[in-house]
């Protein structure tokens, strides 16, 4: 939803067009002109008493004129009073009130003359009041007694005031009385009850009467109503209160506001409605008031007279009363008599026409003097409302007065006839700059005054020629209008005025703009509540306009609200809530034009949760409830949830009843016995569900037997002698009464058993011992409380418990399909020996050995699980030429049975894999030595390899490809007659007799004059891969600081290549999240070197293990029973070094004084005890590298078995699981440890070895 504006410039000049047509009489005021009266009083004046009293009458003229006023049709003498002063230049009145002056002294009619020696002007009747605000009368009030559905009036009688006071009920605490259709106030300020109730009872009725002029409230004594109530209230048909009897007459003057009023009693109360008899009620002046009693119509006029009628209406009748209305017309121009200027010689009229109901009597005054007696003037003739004027000379200067008066008031004008002599001027300012938006009117001003009248004339440029023609429209006040103003309209004019004294012209400026364009204009939004929500508001505009964007809500300013954020293109509303909700308008104002565009906002939430719920209805097995909706916050509630809880036995808990459609309020909600139901009610609309409505009263159902028996009743055995009977209890509230116990029963099927049954508790389970093994059982299980059994259960089969097979499938044969893939049959076992459920078979597989290899390995054992009762099964993913065994099982619920006899197959060979590495070495100008290794996994006995190679031009293009078979035992091959400064491609594999394997590719160049050739080379890529990862190392000849990149993908896959980025200029990688048990294919790649690749590598990741391999030296418990083998070895060479200083002097003091080692403390002398090592200190960690207390060093390789052995040697790795891969580099060497020079980290291992 959105709506655009435009506000144009044309209203704005077309306007200020209209206003220079009006003043384009005006005489400058340099010149001789009569007096002008420009402000004055209003006629009927009603001042504040307490005030000074201030009367206007402000004039114009030349020469200045003089004032003199009247009192009640008298001159006022103002010299003569004290209280009174003029205002200097002016004929205002100041009436001096505040310093002991009585306004009511001053009260009258007041008229004002200005004359200069031209003529004299005058003002209107001026009739001065002051206002009044008189107290309340007293007076006795008694107490309304009022019988419950009467009708009451309770009567204001305000004092009389000037103005009418503002009339208002309110209690004694200064709040408003709420009114309705049955309370309402009237025209006259009484109160009307159509008809009491019981809580209209108070004693605080207050009428107050405010005073505006004097800002002043008067209060009338408090009315005390009671009601009393009987039994039954007696309805009654509608009466008319205000007005009474059947019809009225109402007089209401022209333009003045219609007010009819019709209040009437009844019970029920009655509605009013209003009708025009023969006609309508006028469209768009017409409102209804206070509870349609009250019809309002502005700006009447005579068509408004005619019959109103309102008809009072209730269940039990009608009333009406018809209001028989005349409109009256005080006077009103047709014709207001306007200022005339001419030129001696010349001729005008003057003239003045009013109309009125009734028709208003016109009078002419010459300088405020009735005509009939003015001096007379021969140029001058009065035609009724016409005063015309021939041969005027400078003596026919005067100010006439025109009255049109009715018995409903007057209406009187001033025109001056002002005869001169004057040569054209322009008043328009010179080279005036006229700025309007193309597409627009343009108004050139061509102000002027002259006596006679001057001529105009418009001229396009300075020499242009004079502009004629239906572009333009030439105004009588000299303007020039363009209608419909271009780019080509731009420049200069010229306006030129001439009469018979003279000539003058003007020139003026216009440039054409432009318009304003809202090119993004906001849009309908709607948002969640604490949403956000964002309008755009993207404009276009002259560049030499400076707009300004203005953003309304609701055509009223922002909200102080640091939540709305005015960018410049757009405004952001944070944290939306609901009080923002409404149209939202951007208004782009330029000094010329004005464009705006407007959207509505819609802020929609979860709905208000319902309210008043009510019962009703009530039976054993249903109940009606109701509600009320919250607010459905502007998106449409779509259903209701209705959940209850049983406060008997699930207090707190609720539960899903039903739901009902949205525009639904009431649902019939069926019931269980024996619960004690409370309901509420969620609404639900598109944004989400309410907070759930405040429960509804409590409903307690009667009890009664169990309508229902349990569900999901099973007979498993969970021991081969028992069976195990298990049911879902029923809830509390499917119970229907106290006592809920069970009857379980059951019996052996397809024997002729009777039932056994048992009664138990409120439990879910009962178990049967002594059953045979794996048997049917029939079983039941039935619900009963105090009032009787549930109906006849259902009977379901169960088995006793199963125990595992006894025979294992016979006859086990292995067809082999192909290489890698195997089909095994077996027969199945007798369904009695399986003693419990047949789940299928499990075939055990593994490998023994390669059969060509001949190497045994970890036998690590396979299974295939097939489902059901089938009798073969397919073992894929076998390895080729390889010795196999198997044997099968049946299982069932309780476990596998034995396994059949081993089972030996074979496997045929079949292709090998890659060859485990191409390495082309010793290049000269005609050959190329090729070094490879064996594959990996030759699936057979390998018969040959094959080398096809073919040269590489420099554009890429492949030569022609040669091939070449070598032996199976040959590890290198030189070849000979080669092209020099070549690059060759080489293609290598292995084949077995079933076949070709894949191939390992390598490119290589011949050199040129014996020199190393300058083409970069990457060759040596190997692999070592372990489950999930691989590391990928190459060697790499050519250029410095090149890119190295990785490609992989899985072996024979058409998929594209992946792609990694080697970061720096490593020549090794690490390729992760592989799969394992999976071929891959790799090589290596530079960047910049012309999409320069290695030949390809083919690697297998190693299978899924069952588990990782654990680094001991990081178990906690290895780094405690180190920790705690330290210690004790700490504590026994305390204890010897003691017993060694009882038994003889050594020379240890002398020895720690030579070595002054930090780290070594010395004894202490108050116990004898080294500080190092004291008994009280023994808890703390040893230092990094510190000695024994000898002068003893120990030295690491002393360990054969310490964990630094293995550290991070040169070419050692670890795997991500921390065991060591790569090649085994042996033992490093070590330093003896000295004092602090040790580096290695500590570990347990390291001390140990500090104590050896």
């Amino acid at each position: 939803m959105m709506k655009k504006m435009s506000i144009s410039t044309s209203k704005t000049s077309l306007v200020l067009f209209l206003c220079q047509i009006i003043s384009a009489l005006d005489v400058p005021l340099d010149l001789s002109q009569p007096p002008t009266i420009t402000q004055q009083s209003p006629k009927d004046y009603i001042v504040d008493p307490r005030e000074n009293i201030v009367i206007q009458c402000e004039a114009k003229g030349k020469p200045p004129p003089s004032f003199s006023w009247t009192r009640n049709g008298t001159h006022f003498d103002i010299d003569k009073d004290a209280q009174v002063t003029m205002k200097p230049n002016s004929g205002t009145l100041v009436i001096n009130i505040m310093n002991g002056g009585k306004a009511e002294a001053y009260e009258g009619v007041y008229q004002c003359t200005a004359r200069n020696e031209r003529g004299a002007a005058i003002s209107n009747n001026i009739v001065v009041r002051p206002s009044r605000s008189p107290l309340w009368t007293k007076e006795k009030l008694e107490p309304n007694h009022v019988r419950e559905g009467d009708s009451l009036v309770l009567h204001c009688r305000p004092p009389v005031g000037l103005p009418p006071p503002i009339i208002f009920w309110m209690d004694n605490a200064f709040q408003r009385l709420p009114q309705s259709e049955r309370v309402s106030q009237g025209l006259n300020g009484d109160l009307y009850f159509s008809n009491v109730q019981p809580e209209d009872t108070r004693e605080d009725y207050i009428c107050y009467a405010r005073f505006n002029h004097t800002q002043t409230i008067q209060q009338k004594q408090p009315i005390s109503v009671k009601v009393f109530s009987t039994k039954p209230v007696t309805e009654r048909q509608p009466v008319l209160l205000t007005p009474t009897g059947s019809t009225s007459t109402k007089v209401e003057l022209r333009g003045n506001v219609l007010l009819l009023e019709c209040i009437a009693a009844g019970l029920p109360t009655p509605v009013i409605r209003w009708i025009k008899e023969g006609g309508e009620l006028p469209a768009n002046r017409t409102f209804f008031e206070n509870f349609k009693k009250t019809l309002k119509i502005i700006d009447v006029s005579e068509a408004d007279s005619g019959n109103y009628k309102c008809i009072a209406r209730n269940a039990l009748g009608s009333v009406h009363h018809v209001i028989s209305v005349t409109v009256k017309a005080a006077p009103y121009w047709i014709t207001a008599p306007r200022n005339l200027v001419l030129s001696p010689g010349e001729d005008g009229t003057l003239i003045c026409r009013a109309n009125g109901n009734p028709k208003p009597s016109i009078s002419w005054l010459a300088n405020g003097v009735p005509i009939a007696i003015a001096p007379e003037d021969p140029s001058r003739k009065v035609d009724g409302d016409t005063i015309i004027f021939s041969h005027v000379q400078e003596r026919s200067s005067a100010v006439y007065q025109c009255n049109a008066s009715n018995e409903y008031g007057y209406l009187l004008a001033n025109a001056f006839v002002n005869v001169l002599a004057e040569p054209p001027r322009i008043l328009t300012p010179a080279n005036k700059l006229y700025q309007v938006i193309a597409d627009s009117p343009a108004l050139l001003d061509c102000a002027y005054f002259g006596s006679p009248k001057p001529e105009i004339e418009w001229f396009k440029g300075v020499k242009g020629s004079i502009l004629r023609g239906n572009e333009y429209v030439f105004h009588d006040n000299g303007t020039l209008e363009i209608p419909v103003a271009q780019k080509n309209n731009a420049g200069t004019y010229t306006c030129v005025a001439r009469n018979k004294l003279g000539k003058i012209q003007n020139e003026v400026q216009l440039e054409i703009k432009d318009p304003t364009m809202i090119i993004k204009q906001p849009e309908y939004k709607v948002i969640q509540r604490y949403g956000q929500v964002s309008f755009e508001c993207i404009i276009k505009h002259d560049s030499t306009l400076l707009p300004t964007v203005t953003w309304l809500k609701d055509n009223d300013e922002l909200p102080d609200d640091e939540r709305f954020l005015v960018g410049k293109d757009n405004l952001t509303i944070m944290n939306v809530t609901d009080k923002d909700d409404g149209t939202y308008t951007c208004i782009v104002n330029t000094t010329l034009d004005s464009v705006s565009a407007s959207a509505v906002l819609t802020v929609v939430a979860r709905p208000n949760p319902p309210f008043d719920l009510e019962l009703t209805g009530q039976l054993e097995r249903s109940i009606d409830l109701s509600w009320l909706p919250g607010d459905e916050n502007n998106s449409p509630i779509t259903s209701f949830v209705i959940e209850f809880e049983d406060a008997l036995h699930e207090p707190g808990v609720w539960r899903y009843q039903t739901e009902v459609p949205g525009s639904q309020t009431t649902a019939q909600l069926k019931l269980s016995p024996y619960v004690n139901y409370s309901f509420r009610v969620i609404a639900v609309n598109r944004i989400g569900r309410s907070q759930p409505s405040e429960p509804s009263e409590q409903y307690l159902t009667k009890s009664a037997s169990p309508d229902e028996n349990p569900a999901n009743v099973q007979g498993i055995g969970s021991e081969p002698d028992n069976l195990v009977i298990t049911w879902e209890p029923l809830k509390g509230f499917q119970s229907n009464g106290p006592g809920l116990q069970y009857k379980v029963s059951w019996r052996q099927k397809d024997v002729d058993d009777e039932w056994t049954s048992v009664i138990v508790a409120n439990v879910s389970k009962y178990i049967v011992s002594g059953t045979p093994t794996f048997v049917p059982y029939e079983v039941k299980v039935q619900a009963l409380n105090d009032l009787g059994y549930a109906p006849e259960p259902s009977e379901v089969i169960g088995h006793s418990g199963e125990d595992l097979p006894m025979v294992a499938p016979g006859n086990v044969q292995v067809h082999v399909i192909n290489s890698t893939l195997a089909k095994v049959h077996w027969d199945p076992v007798p369904l009695k020996s399986v003693r419990g459920h047949l789940q299928g078979y499990k075939v055990y597989y593994w490998k023994v050995q390669s059969l060509s290899r001949r190497s045994r390995r970890h036998v690590e054992k396979k299974i295939l699980t097939f489902r059901g009762n089938k009798t073969f099964g397919m073992l894929p993913g076998l390895e080729p030429y390889s010795s196999y065994k198997l044997n099968v099982r049946v299982v069932n619920g309780k476990g596998e049975g034995p396994a059949s006899p081993d089972k030996v197959f074979k496997t045929p060979e079949g292709v090998p894999s890659s060859p485990s590495f191409l390495k082309i070495t010793n290049p000269t100008l005609d050959s190329l030595t090729l070094e490879w290794g064996s594959p990996t996994h030759p699936n057979g006995v390998l018969t040959s390899y094959t080398l096809k190679f073919q040269p590489i031009n420099n554009t890429h293009e492949l030569g022609p490809l040669v091939e070449i078979r070598i032996p199976a035992n040959e590890s290198s091959l030189i070849l000979k007659n080669l092209n020099y400064s070549t690059r060759y491609k080489f293609y290598f594999n292995a084949q077995t007799s079933v076949g070709s394997g894949s191939q390992i590719t390598e490119e290589a160049v011949t050199i040129m004059d014996e020199v190393q050739p300058l083409y970069p080379r990457i060759r040596n890529v190997t692999t070592a891969a372990a489950e999930t990862y691989a590391n990928i190392s190459w060697e790499y000849e050519g250029p410095d600081h090149a890119n190295f990149y990785v490609e992989y993908g899985v072996a024979g896959s058409k998929e594209d290549w992946k792609k990694e980025i080697v970061n720096g200029s490593r020549s090794f990688f690490v390729l992760k999240g592989l799969t394992p048990g999976t071929a891959y294919k790799v090589r290596v790649g530079a960047e910049g070197l012309s999409g320069f690749r290695s030949s390809e590598d083919v690697f297998e990741t190693g299978p899924a293990m069952a588990s990782r391999q654990v680094d001991i030296a990081t178990q906690g418990w290895f780094i405690g029973l180190m920790c705690a083998v330290a210690l004790l070895i700490l504590i026994l060479l305390i204890v010897c070094f003691i017993r060694r200083n009882k038994g003889g002097k050594y020379p240890v003091k002398e020895k720690e004084d030579a070595h002054a080692d930090p780290e070594i403390q010395p004894m202490k002398e108050d116990d004898g005890t080294f500080g190092e090592y004291s008994d009280a200190e023994d808890h703390k960690p040893l230092k990094k590298g510190s000695r024994t207390p000898s002068d003893r060093t120990v030295k690491k390789e002393d360990s054969d078995d310490s964990l630094v052995d293995y550290g991070e040697g040169v070419n050692g790795q670890f795997n991500e699981d921390g065991s060591f891969i790569g090649q085994y580099s042996g033992k490093k060497e070590k330093e003896p440890a000295e004092g602090n020079e040790s580096s290695e980290a500590p570990s347990p291992v390291n001390a140990m070895n500090s104590f050896v």
